[in-house]
């Protein structure tokens, strides 16, 4: 067994795991994890605390993805190596160790592992990111959409197979840290890329306890 593989795997993970989105938001004396979604990732912050601190976060998050991938390439590591310890980096940052396994939805660090694996697939899928956020209004939505856009460019481009199984697996993941926005999204709920968050205490409150509060 290729040791490198592990080593580098455990330090993707504790390097994803650092909550920048945590970090930022300190700065501005706001929790993130107490506002808003409560979610550490960029959309929660640009409506907690402004666009400042979400583009830090995005690019921060983004570069968590790609360090591995660098240093991946550095060691000479095939692709499907690079690409499982791209997997881990997304894990720390959604799984974090720092915030007792809790922490974001993967989006920008995911974008940074394909990006670096494969710039092109990464230049593919970002218009269709910013498209379908534009038309929506709902980050969720072109997360999803762009996640999945991925696996067709790389069959379309013919891509080598550990990089469509690699896409695969970052959609099913994607989905899944989504399944509440999709059931947002449902119900006609959910909240728009520039919407102003409130207090988890307060998004929490039913109309009647607001007409309560008011009395």
């Amino acid at each position: 067994m290729n040791l490198n593989i592990l080593w580098v795997a455990v330090l993707a993970y504790l390097f994803g795991a650092i909550p920048f989105g945590v970090l930022v938001a300190r700065t501005y004396r706001i929790d993130i994890q107490k506002v808003g979604s409560g979610n550490i990732g960029t959309a929660n912050v640009l409506r907690s605390v402004g666009w400042g601190a979400a583009a830090v976060t995005a690019l921060a998050d983004i570069f968590k993805g790609g360090v591995p991938m660098l240093i991946s390439q550095a060691l000479g590591m095939p692709g499907w190596e690079m690409a499982l310890v791209g997997f881990f980096a997304i894990l720390g940052h959604n799984y974090s160790v720092f915030l007792g396994f809790k922490g974001g939805k993967g989006v920008a660090t995911s974008y940074g592992t394909v990006t670096l694996i494969d710039i092109g697939l990464g230049l593919a899928m970002l218009p269709i990111f910013i498209a379908t956020v534009a038309i929506t209004r709902f980050s969720s939505a072109g997360s999803m959409v762009a996640s999945f856009s991925g696996i067709v460019f790389a069959i379309a481009m013919q891509r080598e197979w550990w990089k469509v199984v690699m896409l695969i697996l970052i959609f099913a993941l994607i989905l899944w840290q989504h399944r509440d926005n999709l059931k947002r999204l449902a119900d006609g709920n959910e909240r728009q890329f520039n919407q102003k968050s409130a207090s988890l205490n307060d998004t929490a409150k039913t109309p009647t306890q607001e007409t309560e509060g008011k009395q």
